[in-house]
């Protein structure tokens, strides 16, 4: 076989060979425009028709596979934000109801016994105090809404300064004294006998206290129960507010800082709350840098823990 003939089958073999190749990538696209038409039909399928619906693709192309995934995650992150756009909305409608009956109902008995005075053209002193009381629960609902939406607006600054917040803790128990045992109370305090430093704002810390207290009594008043223990570490300190009432059933533990949801929904409904005082709780733990958390055992024990930063000197 001479140099021509070898040199002729040589170029027949490269001619084939470009052929086999050009032939693959062709097929290779026709495949892959395929399968992209057929994401982006199913694509617009799951847009039109509102779907929870996610990509199903049976491919060897790792660019595909990994498009895929992508729109995937995009759809599931849709997904959960048209979910938290709906909660929003039953929880805006809720707290619209709930805002009405709160004012209202005071507000009823105001005019009510204004009416009774100017029909009697009298006022007792009795009917004053009523009056009076009632339109210090509206004031008092009016400044809650004002303090919540100026802590989730970032309107709220507050003031920080080195806090002693075992003599906050002894503090807060002793102005709740009185009435804890009137109720029946055990109390028992559990706080370092040395100074315990935070970087805080005294009055949220105090407010933050006063609200988890205000919820034993309220809620947790079936264990007779009120704990106060101060934790701490080289880096954060940890205030637990302890009661053994009913407590609060997991259905309802991660809602249980949403606004105006009330805990007669999971403890006792015949117990009303504006359902703030946690929400305002938890926001104001947030401004300072810090953590409001709960963790409940029904019937047996019930413990929020506010976690802020330790000053160490």
């Amino acid at each position: 076989m001479n140099n021509e003939t070898i040199l002729f089958f040589l170029m027949v073999s490269i001619a084939v060979l470009v052929a086999i190749i050009i032939y693959q990538q062709f097929a290779f696209r026709r495949g892959t425009q395929s399968q992209i038409r057929k994401i982006s039909r199913k694509l617009q399928e799951i847009i039109k028709n509102n779907s929870g619906e996610q990509l199903m693709l049976f491919t060897e192309n790792k660019d595909l596979m990994e498009l895929s995934a992508q729109i995937n995650a995009l759809l599931e992150s849709n997904r959960k934000a048209r979910a938290d756009y709906r909660h929003s909305e039953i929880a805006s409608r809720k707290m619209l109801s709930n805002i009405s009956h709160d004012i209202k109902t005071p507000m009823t008995v105001i005019l009510g016994y204004l009416e009774i005075m100017r029909l009697n053209g009298t006022a007792t002193t009795e009917m004053l105090r009523k009056t009076e009381k009632k339109a210090q629960s509206v004031m008092e609902l009016i400044n809650q809404f004002f303090t919540l939406a100026k802590l989730e607006a970032g309107d709220m600054n507050l003031e920080m300064s080195k806090i002693d917040v075992c003599e906050l803790c002894r503090e807060s128990i002793l102005d709740f004294y009185e009435i804890l045992t009137q109720n029946g109370f055990e109390v028992t305090v559990s706080v370092p006998d040395i100074s315990v430093y935070v970087f805080g704002n005294k009055d949220g810390i105090q407010r933050i206290l006063f609200n988890l207290i205000s919820n034993v009594i309220r809620y947790g008043a079936d264990g007779r129960y009120l704990g106060i223990d101060l934790r701490l570490d080289e880096k954060e300190i940890y205030i637990d507010v302890i009661d053994k009432g009913k407590g609060i059933d997991k259905l309802f533990a991660d809602r249980i800082f949403d606004r105006l949801f009330t805990l007669e929904d999971s403890r006792n409904r015949n117990i009303q709350g504006n359902g703030l005082g946690l929400t305002i709780a938890k926001n104001l733990a947030l401004q300072m840098n810090g953590e409001l958390t709960v963790k409940s055992i029904p019937d047996v024990q019930t413990v929020f823990t506010l976690k802020l930063r330790r000053m160490v000197y």
